[in-house]
């Protein structure tokens, strides 16, 4: 029984949200499918080059026998290169479709995970 005023709200995580709205991204891109062959606009193209050199770059530090502070510089700079990318404000249905695609095989890793990726994504939202 629902009180008055009561909220029902559903409990929807991360991977549901990318999924949900990714389908809305690639419904609106199948209907350009010329577009979809094309490289991701030159800006967010640069920062999914970035992220990949940076995890690039923590997975040697990871295996190498290097110092904690090696690992610890490698580890920040993916974390912000990944932040960049889901902050980035996709405006285009190319750009929404190539952001979500990447974000989508970096959380098939299980690395899109912590709650300042999932804020940076909605706010790039709304920006």
């Amino acid at each position: 029984m629902k009180l008055r005023g009561e909220i029902t709200t559903t409990r929807i995580n991360r991977r549901a949200l990318l999924v949900h709205s990714s389908a809305v991204v690639l419904a609106s891109a199948v209907a350009k499918t010329a577009c979809a062959a094309e490289p991701p606009p030159s800006k967010l193209r640069a920062l999914i080059e970035a992220h990949m050199t940076a995890y690039a770059a923590l997975g040697r530090a990871v295996h190498e026998k290097a110092a904690s502070s090696s690992y610890d510089r490698a580890s920040r700079d993916e974390e912000g290169a990944l932040l960049a990318i889901c902050a980035y404000p996709a405006v285009s249905p190319d750009d929404s479709a190539a952001k979500a695609r990447y974000l989508l095989e970096i959380e098939a890793r299980g690395e899109l995970d912590l709650p300042e990726h999932m804020q940076a994504l909605l706010y790039s939202t709304i920006s």
